[in-house]
C-alpha cells in the first residue's frame, strides 16, 4: 500500500490496485472562517496550503471515502472539484442523503463487510470526543482495508481512544493504523480527536503496527503540534512504530 498524506485528514490510499481519496478538504489556505469557541480566532481555515494541486489529488481516484461530513473532512472545494459520478462511501444513510444532495450520484453507506472491486472495506466505530461534546460533534466512523495481497490498514477517523477503538484493533489486527492526532479542542469539552496519550494507547494495543498521526496543524483548533508529538514519541521509545508525516509525505508499507 502507498499512503500519501495531503493535509489535515485528507489521504490518498493506493491499496489492492485501487486508489482511494479519504476526507478531502481541498480549499486554498484561509478560505473559511476559524472554528468558533476555540483558539486561533485570528486565523482562517485551512491554516496551510495544499502540498500538491487539486488536479493532482483527484487524478486517478477510484473511490471516495467520507468518514463524516464536517467541513474539514468534506468541504465546498471538494464538492466542486470531484466528479459527481465517483463511487463514494459514507458512514450511514443520513450522510448518503446529504452527499446525494450535493450532486453525487454513486453513494453507498459502509457496512462491516463492504467490498469495492476486490478490496474489503469494514466500517469501524469512533467517538468524536468524550461526554457532552458528542451531542455537538455527531456520528463518525473509521474504515479497515483488507486485500489478499496487502497488509491490513485501519484508518481510525475523528475519534479519541476508547474501548471500541481497542475492540477494532483486537478484531482486525491491523498492520498499519492512521490516527487523527492533533488533539483538536474547543475552549470547553476536551479532546475531539486523539492526543499524545491516546496515540500511546493505540501503540500499546497494537505494538507491532506502524502508526501514522495526521490531522495536525491544519485547522485553527489544533492543540498538539508535530514537534510536541515527536518529542513524546521519542520519550516513550515509539519512534520505530509511530510517524508524524508532513503534508505531502508518502509512506509505503
Amino acid at each position: 500500500m502507498k499512503i500519501t498524506h495531503i493535509r489535515n485528514a485528507t489521504l490518498i490510499v493506493e491499496y489492492g490496485g485501487k486508489t482511494f481519496l479519504i476526507d478531502p478538504m481541498l480549499a486554498e489556505k484561509g478560505t473559511y472562517p476559524p472554528f468558533p469557541n476555540s483558539i486561533r480566532q485570528d486565523q482562517n481555515n485551512p491554516l496551510v496550503n495544499l502540498p500538491i494541486s487539486v488536479e493532482e489529488i483527484i487524478d486517478g481516484v477510484d473511490a471516495l471515502i467520507l468518514t463524516h461530513l464536517h467541513l474539514d473532512h468534506f468541504d465546498d472545494a471538494a464538492k466542486q472539484a470531484l466528479p459527481k459520478d465517483i463511487k463514494t462511501f459514507v458512514q450511514n444513510e443520513e450522510d448518503a442523503a446529504a452527499v446525494r444532495g450535493a450532486g453525487f450520484k454513486n453513494v453507498e453507506a459502509l457496512t462491516k463487510n463492504t467490498v469495492f472491486e476486490g478490496v474489503q472495506l469494514s466500517k469501524t466505530k469512533g467517538e468524536h470526543g468524550r461526554g457532552e461534546i458528542l451531542k455537538r460533534t455527531g456520528l463518525v466512523c473509521g474504515v479497515v482495508f483488507k486485500h489478499k495481497s496487502e497488509k491490513t490498514l485501519y484508518v481510525a477517523g475523528d475519534t479519541v481512544w476508547y474501548s471500541a477503538v481497542e475492540e477494532e484493533i483486537n478484531t482486525h489486527q491491523p498492520d498499519v493504523i492512521v490516527v487523527n492526532g492533533g488533539d483538536n479542542q474547543f475552549l470547553e469539552g476536551g479532546s475531539l480527536v486523539m492526543g499524545k496519550k491516546d496515540i500511546y494507547e493505540v501503540h500499546k494495543a497494537a505494538p507491532r503496527a506502524m502508526i501514522l498521526s495526521v490531522h495536525m496543524e491544519a485547522v485553527n483548533h489544533w492543540t498538539l503540534s508535530r514537534e510536541e508529538l515527536k518529542s513524546f514519541i521519542n520519550e516513550k521509545a515509539m519512534a520505530s512504530y509511530v510517524f508524524v508525516p508532513d503534508d505531502g509525505e508518502v509512506y509505503t508499507f
